[in-house]
């Protein structure tokens, strides 16, 4: 082996990156070792691999997937400077939201003292199955995090029944509370696929670029109603999903939930969240 050889373990210690890492972004084509031992199939690297060694290292630190790392350094040999900044504050604003995510954790388990703790536990009514007639609803759909999409969301459809630029309200009114109807068929953390709607009556005048005016089919539904801070509405989805089996149902569309009051006018301890299983 040459002074040119660096061997894995030192080329590790050099660029901080574990031998398991460096396995794997030879595998993924991000840094190739520079020759392989044809007997034992031993690594060995360069002194020019160890900047590029460091520069990965730096990127998956900040979070960024290794799809995004092999963008950025392919941008930096293009000297694509505007492709690199957008996938910085691309980064930047999934850290925004994973940021405002960990504060709302914080917030609920900082009130988590006995009588909060109490209220969590105690904030589920017994299932039901009921009847849900038609709904005309405006509906936008979007992609994203779960708090993140279903935010933006409420926000473009409550932005149309704001008083016009004369004072005038807009001739449509709501009729019934926002919900949010979950289309996967399982839990995704950055590209859940969700509906907003709100039931309206009234005429309402439309884009293309904005909201859909549709019709929610008739369905039967398990009902449950949970009240308390938001982190905690699994329960009410496991109390449904448990329903659902026990009276030998088949679930027949995609998961709602129905938000009876705002937080801008309760506390979170008394938020109420309709969840609803549409069944067969």
């Amino acid at each position: 082996m040459t002074v040119e050889q660096i061997p894995i373990g030192t080329f590790s210690r050099v660029t901080r990156l574990t031998q398991r890492a460096l396995r794997l972004y030879d595998e993924r084509g991000l840094l190739v070792p520079a020759g392989k031992d044809l007997c034992t199939g031993y690594r060995h690297y360069t002194f020019d691999q160890i900047d590029r060694g460091v520069r990965i290292g730096h990127l998956v630190s900040l979070g960024f997937s290794l799809n995004e790392v092999r963008a950025l350094l392919e941008s930096q040999s293009r000297g694509d400077c505007e492709e690199i900044l957008r996938l910085f504050r691309a980064r930047r604003d999934a850290v925004g939201i994973e940021l405002r995510r960990l504060a709302a954790i914080d917030a609920a388990l900082a009130q988590q003292d006995g009588a909060a703790i109490e209220v969590f536990c105690m904030s589920i009514t017994e299932p039901v199955l009921k009847e849900i007639p038609a709904l005309r609803v405006l509906s936008r759909r979007g992609t994203g995090t779960y708090s993140e999409t279903i935010s933006r969301l409420i926000g473009e459809l409550c932005s149309l029944f704001e008083p016009r630029n004369n004072g005038t309200s807009p001739p449509a009114r709501v009729a019934g509370p926002i919900m949010a109807i979950y289309h996967d068929n399982e839990y995704r953390e950055q590209d859940a696929d969700i509906e907003v709607a709100l039931p309206i009556v009234g005429r309402v005048e439309l884009d293309e670029t904005g909201p859909e005016l549709r019709t929610l089919p008739a369905t039967r539904v398990v009902s449950v109603v949970y009240t308390g801070p938001y982190p905690g509405i699994s329960s009410a989805h496991e109390a449904a999903f448990k329903r659902v089996q026990a009276l030998g149902l088949e679930q027949n569309g995609p998961v709602r939930e129905l938000y009876l009051n705002s937080p801008h006018e309760v506390p979170e301890s008394g938020l109420m969240t309709e969840v609803q299983y549409p069944v067969a």
